[in-house]
């Protein structure tokens, strides 16, 4: 397939219960992924099975054509900023870039100690007494020292105020673009990654929703004024959303041409909240099937 990270059949089950299974994706080199989806959706799961922290049930995952939970080699070069940036409290920063240092051989201390000290960050503060935004910079620090092929993201900006959300992500990306990254991002804050993501991949239910870039994802859906549609190309038929309108998708043949491309273009939020709503839909039907006598 020719992606950074292909995923084939991929299943994730814990005891009884799977996280996520049939999931087939490429993310190309240099992407930046947002990975958006519901509590539950399976979002942190692919993360640690891009990681290599977890190993397939069912199918395969492949991360810079290796397998992430086997390949040392590949490990190295993959970087994780676990949800809530996990940093040792009583370490001070310089002692988490001593960690840092110590642990990946291909460790950058300047570049590390420059994000520290371009942020105002100083070296021999606890950790533990660092603002929300400031623990997300120096985990963020620490993974970026690792000078990561491809970098993982959980939820970094779910604890951070609006201001310290921009500080995170327009000090992220001219660091990702100097390394030339690979960033998966998740997320639950739609309008923050649409400003800067160049790609979605999202997860309802343990399964993928949509992959691809979003540009074609937009091109590919239109917002139109009436469902007079086939049922087969209606994703939401609003609910009180977008205006009450519903959103379609666009495949060649199945829908009459003029008709939707005369509807405007949706958002990356109009798109998510639509395919999450379908699923919560069939979902809900499933449940209700199986407890009817």
């Amino acid at each position: 397939m020719g992606g950074i990270v292909e995923a084939q059949a991929l299943g994730r089950r814990y005891k009884t219960t799977w996280a996520l299974r049939d999931s087939t994706f490429t993310i190309p080199e240099g992407a930046i992924v947002a990975l958006v989806g519901p509590n539950g959706a399976g979002k942190t799961t692919l993360l640690h099975l891009m990681a290599g922290l977890s190993r397939p049930t069912k199918g395969t995952i492949r991360v810079l054509d290796g397998d992430p939970a086997s390949d040392l080699d590949t490990l190295r070069r993959i970087g994780l900023v676990a949800q809530n940036a996990p940093l040792y409290a009583s370490f001070t920063v310089a002692d988490m870039l001593s960690l840092g240092a110590h642990t990946n051989p291909r460790w950058d201390n300047d570049l590390a100690y420059q994000r520290i000290d371009a942020l105002g960050i100083p070296a021999g503060q606890k950790c533990g007494s660092l603002s929300g935004g400031q623990r997300a910079q120096v985990a963020l620090a620490v993974a970026l020292g690792k000078r990561p092929d491809v970098l993982l993201l959980d939820e970094p900006l779910a604890s951070l105020d609006p201001l310290a959300r921009m500080e995170f992500v327009e000090s992220l990306l001219p660091a990702a673009a100097g390394l030339r990254q690979t960033i998966i991002l998740s997320s639950h804050l739609v309008n923050d990654l649409e400003r800067f993501c160049t790609h979605l991949l999202l997860l309802a239910d343990g399964h993928v929703q949509l992959s691809d870039s979003i540009e074609s994802i937009i091109s590919a859906h239109r917002l139109v004024d009436t469902s007079d549609v086939s049922a087969a190309t209606i994703i939401d038929d609003g609910g009180g959303r977008a205006g009450g309108r519903t959103l379609v998708c666009e495949p060649a043949g199945d829908v009459e041409p003029g008709r939707v491309r005369l509807g405007d273009l949706p958002s990356v939020e109009d798109v998510v909240i639509a395919y999450l709503s379908r699923a919560a839909s069939a979902r809900a039907a499933r449940l209700a099937a199986v407890r009817t006598p």
